[in-house]
């Protein structure tokens, strides 16, 4: 924001464990400058007369992505590092934990430099790996990581041997920081793309069957109530069966669901649509239901973005051959708001404790929150209207953005966040 606004009588979410309020707001050069009455006292001393605008607009906190991936930061043509925190800051992703999957896989100190981003006060947490290359054979240096600046310890997208836990936890090097797993067994999952199901059957998709998930979900529970010392993170839930054994858990672990588990189902994707092929499967409706209600009620914690951007040449290849994943932080906002706020009646208190308050308790990082002086906000307008193309100067260069040409309602119109224009970035 290059110029001093006052705006008035717009919602106003100040952080966590607060209610939505109608209020004044004074930004200057995108920092806050004051609220309510100081904001009007101090527009008058400086000649400043309220901007148009609705009364529908949202300022709130910044939103947190508990975990996605980057895997080439510095010369990735895809997407890098600048890019990423481009689009984040543009969209209101003011901090992004990326999951340790790369070429050189982040599993020792070293290979966690050369992420800081001085063009940008975009937040970037790394995930250190919890097993040397994301094999799940043999143990990354587990002191070494935290010690050196790894905000936990993640898998890829499976769960390891149970033995190879065990052993960590014997080890006693992880203290108070999360270890963060996705409960996906490779073996049972197969050469399953989709869900197992009836609309799978009919469309000729390979099947994965809900053992693939249910029973490593099953092995971890039952390892959380064993150690319930350990903070231990469940990533990317996917099944209506997941969801009823969180529920039946004594003591669950946190959870994440990824965005688009909540948006789309096998029964309505367009067949053409990049998202079929995503870790994990795509479930049917009932297993979107179940997601949603649990999010809402506070059984999963935290709705992960789990960006995985891929480049032209991979999205042309068949979908049993493509990287699996999707891109696009800047249409998670808006598609969840159409969603859970627009159809399911979600509070704008609900939504944003599923995308930035329990994402930071995903990463045990403190909640983003507005005050003066601070830069740490956006503003978000539900109706305004533009159209998804994966070519805008707004988003990543990757190929698997779904929606491409779809009208969408709802926008992040600006944000104090601070990145360089995309025509900067290499």
């Amino acid at each position: 924001m290059s110029q001093t606004k006052l705006l008035k009588d717009i919602q106003i979410l100040h952080g966590p464990d607060q209610q939505v309020e109608r209020g004044s707001v004074l930004i200057s050069e995108g920092v806050i400058l004051a609220f309510g009455k100081k904001a009007l006292h101090q527009a008058k001393t400086l000649n400043i007369s309220p901007s148009s605008s609705s009364s529908k607009l949202l300022l709130a906190p910044c939103l947190v992505d508990p975990h996605s991936v980057l895997e080439e930061p510095i010369s990735g043509h895809c997407e890098n590092l600048s890019s990423l925190c481009h689009s984040a800051a543009l969209c209101g992703y003011g901090q992004i934990a990326l999951l340790p999957r790369s070429p050189s896989w982040r599993d020792c100190p070293e290979r966690l430099q050369g992420f800081i981003n001085d063009q940008s006060n975009v937040i970037i947490h790394l995930w250190g790996g919890f097993s040397l290359n994301g094999k799940g054979a043999e143990m990354a240096p587990h002191a070494d990581l935290l010690r050196h600046g790894a905000i936990g310890l993640a898998e890829d997208d499976f769960t390891p041997s149970l033995e190879l836990i065990r052993r960590s936890l014997l080890l006693g090097e992880l203290g108070k920081a999360p270890i963060l797993f996705a409960p996906r067994d490779k073996e049972i999952q197969g050469e399953g793309l989709v869900r197992e199901g009836i609309e799978t059957l009919r469309a000729g998709w390979n099947p994965n069957p809900i053992t693939s998930e249910t029973i490593p979900l099953a092995n971890l529970l039952t390892m959380h109530s064993e150690n319930p010392e350990i903070s231990l993170r469940v990533m990317n839930l996917s099944t209506a069966k997941a969801v009823e054994m969180l529920k039946a858990s004594k003591d669950p672990p946190m959870s994440t669901v990824s965005w688009w588990h909540l948006v789309a189902d096998i029964n309505h994707l367009n067949p053409t649509d990049p998202g079929w092929r995503v870790t994990p499967s795509l479930g049917g409706k009932e297993d979107r239901r179940a997601l949603i209600k649990a999010a809402q009620e506070g059984i999963i914690t935290a709705i992960g973005v789990h960006a995985v951007p891929i480049d032209d040449e991979d999205i042309q290849l068949p979908p049993d051959k493509r990287t699996p994943g999707l891109a696009g932080h800047h249409l998670v906002l808006p598609l969840l708001w159409q969603e859970l706020i627009v159809k399911e009646n979600w509070s704008i208190e609900q939504l944003w404790n599923s995308l930035s308050f329990g994402p930071s308790k995903i990463l045990n990082s403190s909640a983003e929150c507005l005050s003066p002086g601070s830069r740490r906000w956006l503003l978000f307008d539900p109706d305004s209207s533009w159209t998804q193309a994966k070519d805008s100067p707004n988003t990543s260069n990757a190929a698997n953005q779904p929606m491409e040409g779809c009208r969408l309602s709802g926008k992040v119109i600006d944000s104090g966040l601070k990145s360089l224009p995309k025509s900067q970035i290499d």
